[in-house]
């Protein structure tokens, strides 16, 4: 598991996490165009994207300044175009959700309160992306932050030396377009917010470019945040838990799910409760795997590259610093664990 240390200003940030990854990132880009094509049922050209790079380009820097110098940043020190590394970032965004039927697949957890503090999920993607993972570990101006990324991404999930932890889940509805893409919104949370408060008040302001449910968690509260066609609905709780379906009344009109995937998202749902009614809330990381590691919740592959499973499973502890990692079949691999000193501000 390659684990990327980088410092400094936005741009050298981006470069030192290019120059660590740049053989992986090209050979990815080579590899049927980040594997779109192997995905998609229509084929795309970088001269065909040139436009929609553009848009969100235009997009991220007007909204998020700071990660558009880090992309710049990424693009030097990998060695490839400012469009290639902007597609990095919108590569999910490219694959839509009308053109590739998604199953979605995610289930993500978050407890606050009493106890231990966790926010723990799967990672489900097709692409078979498990061989494009990477940690960050970022220090810009004294705040840290352990990301966990794909394929030269900046953001995806991840926690912060303030004591804030951030997952997601993949929702599908309304209409996706030029913005911020979700796992870069991710990031500038972890850059910019130091609890749940903070992030949602930024996650207000930010014009998000596709359907998305957020799970962050402090030392105080665990909040979920499902957007889609620019609302945000909001829920806290000491003990949360969220698959691939929308569950705020408001934004249930908007689900586009199809009727196979949110079964399984349903099913999912409710195993998941079950089983951490089970769970003491001094739990352990492994007391966690445990939860997330076994079917319907993990999802195995079936050879199809089109189809989502669980590439990675991941225990964040946003109170110790921690973020523990399990890549593939969970139940049989160890955990690597990574950590940041946590100051609470």
């Amino acid at each position: 598991m390659p684990l990327v240390r980088a410092t400094g200003d936005p741009t050298e940030l981006g470069r030192m996490h290019g120059a660590a990854r740049a053989t992986a990132l090209r050979e990815f880009l080579a590899d049927d165009l980040c594997r779109l094509n192997r995905i998609l049922w229509h084929p795309v050209s970088p001269a065909g994207l040139r436009p929609v790079i553009a848009a969100y380009d235009e997009a991220i820097t007007a909204a998020v300044p700071r990660l558009a110098a880090e992309i710049t940043g990424l693009a030097e020190g990998a060695g490839i175009s400012r469009d290639e590394a902007v597609l990095l970032q919108i590569r999910r965004e490219v694959l839509g959700y009308r053109t590739v039927p998604a199953r979605g697949d995610c289930t993500t957890y978050a407890r606050s309160g009493s106890g231990l503090p966790v926010l723990a999920q799967t990672v489900d993607l097709n692409g078979d992306l498990e061989d494009q993972l990477s940690v960050l570990d970022l220090d810009l101006s004294g705040r840290r932050s352990l990301v966990l990324s794909f394929a030269g991404q900046l953001g995806y999930l991840g926690l912060n030396s303030a004591g804030l932890a951030i997952g997601l889940n993949l929702l599908l509805g309304g209409e996706w377009a030029a913005g911020v893409p979700p796992y870069l919104a991710i990031r500038e949370l972890l850059d910019r917010a130091d609890d749940v408060d903070q992030a949602i008040t930024l996650l207000h302001g930010l014009p998000l470019a596709s359907s998305r449910c957020f799970m962050l968690c402090d030392r105080r509260k665990a909040a979920v945040v499902e957007a889609v066609a620019g609302r945000l609905r909001v829920r806290t709780g000491d003990e949360l838990v969220h698959t691939n379906h929308f569950l705020h009344p408001d934004l249930e009109p908007f689900d586009a799910l199809n009727p196979f995937a949110r079964r399984s998202s349903v099913r999912r749902l409710h195993t998941c409760l079950d089983r951490l009614a089970q769970v003491p809330v001094t739990a352990s990381a492994e007391q966690h795997f445990a939860v997330l590691s076994t079917p319907p919740i993990h999802v195995a592959g079936n050879g199809d590259i089109r189809r989502e499973r669980t590439v990675a499973t991941v225990v964040l502890h946003p109170t110790l610093g921690e973020l523990h990692l399990r890549t593939g079949d969970s139940d049989r691999t160890g955990s690597v664990v990574h950590s940041v000193p946590v100051s609470f501000r």
